[in-house]
């Protein structure tokens, strides 16, 4: 229920994806649907990753690039890529030819298939910040909606702790948003009720 009055013509979706069609159908099918799949978490903190300093929907129109690229996102054949597969995505047209960032990368990959060899997983260490269930926000403006929380600063210190790069708190609060952690449609926006129901 939304906690103020809001006239049907005034239900709209969040202005950031404007009416590029495919930054629509993100925020119409993806962004803030809460996932728990074990290559999505992983193939987020890529992206964002890839992300920083950029803008999304210049990753977004990577994105099909980026699976051909990294081995669709499979953490365990990324964790072997040596001298030759950084030459190989440096000179790949199609991502983002940055060697930080291809190699934090590399490197996220490594720390997740360590995280799997000790039993662990994406999901359960990502979700923990938000006790297992997706935070439900009711901003009425873009103004509203922070870049950064005390989850995303508590969750980057952790994912540093464990090897993970290129993930300070405005790239996970952005992760956060993008897999459900958190609901940061707008009010106004028909998907925040469909996503809080």
């Amino acid at each position: 229920m939304v906690p103020f009055p809001i006239s049907a013509e005034q239900f709209s979706r969040c202005p950031w994806c404007g009416n590029d069609p495919l930054y629509v159908a993100y925020h119409d099918t993806e962004w803030g649907v809460p996932c728990h799949d074990e290559r999505t978490l992983f193939e987020f903190l890529i992206l964002e990753g890839a992300q920083a300093g950029l803008s999304w929907i210049t990753i977004l129109r990577k994105r099909e690039n980026y699976r051909r690229a990294f081995d669709n996102f499979d953490p365990a054949k990324i964790a072997r890529y040596g001298e030759a597969d950084v030459a190989r995505l440096l000179g790949d047209a199609g991502i983002v030819r940055n060697r930080l960032k291809i190699a934090a990368s590399i490197g996220n990959a490594r720390a997740t298939v360590e995280l799997y060899e000790k039993g662990g997983s994406l999901d359960r260490l990502l979700w923990q910040f938000v006790d297992g269930r997706p935070r439900i926000n009711r901003w009425r403006s873009l103004a509203e909606v922070p870049a950064i929380t005390a989850e995303a600063e508590a969750l980057s210190k952790e994912l540093k702790r464990r090897g993970f790069r290129f993930i300070g708190p405005t790239v996970i609060y952005a992760h956060m948003q993008a897999t459900g952690m958190v609901n940061d449609h707008l009010v106004s926006c028909p998907r925040h009720a469909e996503l809080s129901a």
